[in-house]
């Protein structure tokens, strides 16, 4: 399999945990998002996914999926051990609301591209830029922190879809110096998400890409 990421997209973060935790084997192929305008941008990119962004992964029968949550899923079901999701619909859907309230809630007001809209096109100020970003992650980890279950992990004693996502929404948060100290569950399910070696290996400054 050939994964199209870029070190610091939270979203290619996710693909690349959920293929650790998998056993799974795969090529990295870099997509720089800011340089030159962002190299996501370039035609040969845009055939690969139309959306521009990463990740994508290209499977070995010549499919291209895209979007995170879509790619870790498939590889839920095709590669079923160990699962992300738990067996009880309760759980479920637990599981499946803190992902969403990360991937659908927070990620999409801070990624790359509405920043960069944010600072080129309504012509806003870094430090309004920075206050933006602070704010909507402080208002979902607000609610995070209070649905977290007993841990170690988000929703339990098992890795589930939940951490997958969590933990680089903390990484992205730590690199814009989001204050943290109101949330003490969530950084310690990151601590203990982070040392198995899966997380581990798939964190930003791990990467062959990494700057």
């Amino acid at each position: 399999m050939k994964l199209y990421s870029y070190f610091r997209s939270s979203a290619a973060y996710r693909a690349r945990i959920a293929l650790n935790l998998k056993g799974l084997p795969y090529e990295t192929v870099s997509v720089h998002l800011v340089k030159d305008g962002g190299h996501n941008r370039r035609p040969e990119f845009r055939a690969v996914n139309p959306q521009m962004r990463v990740p994508a992964l290209a499977i070995d029968s010549g499919e291209v999926l895209i979007q995170s949550l879509a790619i870790i899923e498939y590889l839920d079901e095709t590669h079923p051990d160990p699962p992300f999701l738990p067996k009880d619909p309760i759980a479920r859907a637990r599981v499946r609301a803190l992902a969403q309230l990360i991937a659908c809630d927070i990620h999409p007001l801070n990624n790359t591209s509405p920043l960069r809209y944010l600072k080129n096109q309504m012509q806003q100020e870094q430090t309004a830029i920075d206050a933006w970003y602070h704010h909507w992650v402080i208002e979902g980890f607000t609610a995070i922190e209070a649905l977290i279950e007993p841990g170690p992990y988000a929703c339990g004693k098992t890795v589930t879809l939940a951490d997958i996502c969590l933990v680089p929404q903390l990484a992205n948060a730590r690199r814009l110096k989001v204050p943290l100290d109101k949330f003490p569950k969530i950084v310690g399910v990151d601590a203990a998400c982070l040392a198995l070696p899966a997380f581990d290996r798939a964190r930003p400054e791990r990467q062959p890409d990494a700057e």
